[in-house]
């Protein structure tokens, strides 16, 4: 089962991406800061790390996951509310992979991840 982590400042935006994940095959953990995604991801990495980009750190956070020993191996996606260009290139330069829109919902987490949930 591939690992998959939310970091995100919202109990309710963790909740519901939580919920959604676990149900297409995902073991999710979570994390209300960068401080405790890091020291989580430095325990055991996940497959996949959600941040949400106005998280304290966000950006911070990714460097040093990517500095991490397996750290290159982690897809990052970058959590924006609106696609802002300067925002996204932020993101993208300290290491994201890829972007997700806020909200997100079923449709859309199921659009971007139903084919890595079994994925190696």
């Amino acid at each position: 089962m591939r690992r998959l982590m939310i970091a995100d400042g919202s109990d309710v935006v963790r909740k519901v991406g939580k919920r959604i994940l676990s149900g297409m095959g995902f073991l999710v953990s979570e994390a209300p800061s960068s401080l405790e995604a890091l020291v989580r991801c430095e325990a055991e990495l996940p497959n996949i790390l959600i941040v949400d980009a106005a998280l304290e750190g966000a950006l911070d956070l990714i460097g040093n996951i990517r500095r991490l020993p397996e750290g290159a191996s982690v897809k990052i996606y970058y959590c924006v509310v609106e696609a802002d260009l300067r925002k996204m290139m932020a993101g993208k330069r300290a290491g994201a992979d890829d972007f997700l829109l806020k909200p997100f919902d079923r449709k859309i987490l199921t659009n971007v991840f139903a084919n890595q949930s079994m994925a190696a």
